[in-house]
């Protein structure tokens, strides 16, 4: 998963933040690592505490051998949560105040959400909440907390015009990129689902595992050929085109849409659960565009919206849910109400009595909760196991919860200047000022061989002529920045406009082709510093002109 991730991100961000958005996905996991350990999976599965929390194993001190499975597996979904915060506030944070919140969301704010919902002491598990792979736990939460992140942070420079509020596309700098890392979370998905089940040698073990596979690849293929057709529709407005990062985003969509009832959902509904997780992940990416709120992973969109739509259609969907054992008084039993012939009810309205029958039994209220009754000091006319009830309590108490401890981490950051680089760092990108490692150096990409005589003029000329052209953006007069060895040399500006004078993408032949050539003595002709060569001194040589100008031109 958490090389899903790292691709992903890293091919939606621009080249010059690169190295930036791989070592904070190298360091969820490392932090992630020690938080979880030290005091996450103490707070969330300790063996001593109660309906809040646990608080045992510190450390893993006196953890039994055979929990160290059930550490590891838990620890993957927390840092999945961590992960996504990088990803909506990428380009922009403070490396100081990643460093924080990873900590924090994956050692404190995620555990307890899981104690609450996966602990046998927890609020949430005593009832009928029904999550079976972390729709809500883990990716509702993640969901949340990137995008109080992102909307505290602000968008990224040039991301909305100023007056008009109108959306300018920053794209990333590598769709392939980013389409890997899509393709490794879509097979990591089917362990994530099958995983939950934690244990294959009991008696059902197979049948539940193979179903949660199959749902979650049915719920990808519902959720991006859905994403795909309704975006290609021009649902959210005129369009032509199809859309590959629209569709890899519906299909992660899918897939955390049946993640709450992978294990219970019949096939069909998994595919029709993967449509809606699309549908409405593509309503919220345009909502936030709307807000001109800046989430270049579309992490809120992805991972709140699929999640939220699948703890919904958990109710509806599972076996014996309500779409396949309806009644008379459903509309009374969504909202958690039993009435009986001696209920408070009955007595206010006493024609309920025509139409319900009390002694009817449906499925998909789960379990008698007398112990959580009791706690509550609920009317016995209230039935508290409702799973589509339950449900929507458990999404707005873990939505709440990580929205306030996560208003609260980033409000302070904020409040200290911590949160986001400076404008001149966040221009020039974090590679090289904050890392002295650029994702793609100069040195790896020249156009020709440097030979005997050293690095190639053209080279030179090329870096030279981009260091000296000047842009403004928001007032900001800057100059492009070279990563490499050529940042710093100068070049007039008549002397870069006179560079290719004369040559036209069908007059010129780069240094490159010149060393393809299968003639020698062509090549011992024309020397490598000569940079770019007419193609009349190379037509006889049987050169493969190429249209270099045209790539060095939008460089």
């Amino acid at each position: 998963m958490q090389a899903g991730f790292a691709f992903m991100e890293a091919g939606a961000v621009r080249s010059k933040n690169t190295v930036n958005i791989l070592i904070k996905n190298l360091l969820d996991m490392l932090i992630g690592g020690i938080a979880y350990w030290l005091i996450g999976f103490p707070l969330a599965f300790g063996s001593e505490g109660n309906f809040f929390l646990s608080y045992s194993y510190w450390a893993n001190y006196q953890l039994p051998s055979e929990k160290y499975g059930h550490w590891f597996f838990d620890f993957v979904h927390a840092a999945t949560a961590s992960t996504l915060v990088s990803g909506s506030m990428a380009e922009r944070c403070n490396f100081y105040a990643y460093l924080l919140y990873s900590f924090l969301i994956t050692g404190f704010i995620y555990p307890v959400a899981s104690h609450w919902a996966w602990h046998p002491k927890g609020w949430l598990k005593v009832t009928a909440f029904k999550d079976y792979a972390g729709g809500c736990v883990v990716h509702m939460l993640g969901g949340m907390c990137a995008l109080v992140g992102a909307a505290l942070m602000g968008p990224r420079i040039g991301r909305f015009h100023k007056k008009t509020g109108e959306a300018h596309d920053i794209r990333g700098h590598s769709v392939p990129l980013a389409a890997l890392g899509g393709f490794i979370l879509l097979f990591g998905f089917l362990a994530f689902n099958a995983g939950f089940r934690g244990h294959i040698s009991h008696p059902g073990d197979g049948e539940v595992i193979s179903r949660a596979i199959v749902n979650a690849l049915l719920g990808a293929c519902g959720g991006g050929v859905g994403a795909l057709v309704i975006h290609r529709a021009g649902t959210f407005g005129p369009t032509h085109a199809w859309s590959f990062l629209m569709t890899l985003n519906g299909a992660l969509a899918g897939l955390v849409g049946v993640c709450a009832g992978s294990d219970v959902f019949p096939s069909w509904a998994a595919l029709v659960v993967g449509v809606g997780a699309g549908f409405t992940f593509l309503c919220l990416h345009f909502l936030l565009l709307k807000l001109k709120v800046d989430d270049p992973l579309d992490a809120f969109p992805v991972h709140f919206g699929g999640g939220f739509f699948g703890i919904v259609a958990v109710a509806f969907f599972m076996e014996d849910g309500i779409i396949f054992n309806p009644s008379r008084n459903s509309a009374l039993r969504l909202l958690g109400l039993n009435p009986a012939a001696n209920s408070a009810l009955v007595k206010w309205f006493p024609g309920l009595t025509n139409f319900t029958r009390p002694d009817i039994d449906i499925p998909w209220i789960a379990i008698d909760a007398p112990r959580l009754r009791k706690w509550v000091k609920a009317s016995p006319d209230v039935d508290t196991s409702r799973v589509l009830g339950w449900n929507l309590a458990g999404a707005a108490a873990i939505s709440g919860w990580s929205a306030t401890l996560c208003l609260i981490l980033f409000g302070i950051l904020k409040k200290f200047g911590i949160l986001r680089v400076d404008k001149e760092m966040e221009i020039r990108g974090m590679d090289v000022i904050k890392h002295n490692e650029p994702a793609y150096p100069s040195t790896a990409w020249e156009d020709c061989d440097p030979g005997q005589y050293g690095t190639s003029t053209m080279a030179t000329k090329i870096f030279s002529m981009m260091s000296s052209t000047k842009r403004t953006e928001e007032g900001l007069d800057r100059s492009s920045r070279m990563q490499g060895p050529f940042a710093g040399r100068q070049m007039s500006r008549t002397a870069s406009s006179n560079l290719f004078n004369g040559y036209s993408p069908n007059t010129i032949t780069t240094c490159s082709t010149l060393h393809s050539s299968n003639d020698p003595d062509s090549r011992a002709q024309v020397s490598c510093n000569d940079g770019i060569v007419p193609r009349s001194n190379s037509d006889s040589s049987g050169l493969q002109n190429r249209d270099d100008i045209t790539a060095v031109s939008h460089i």
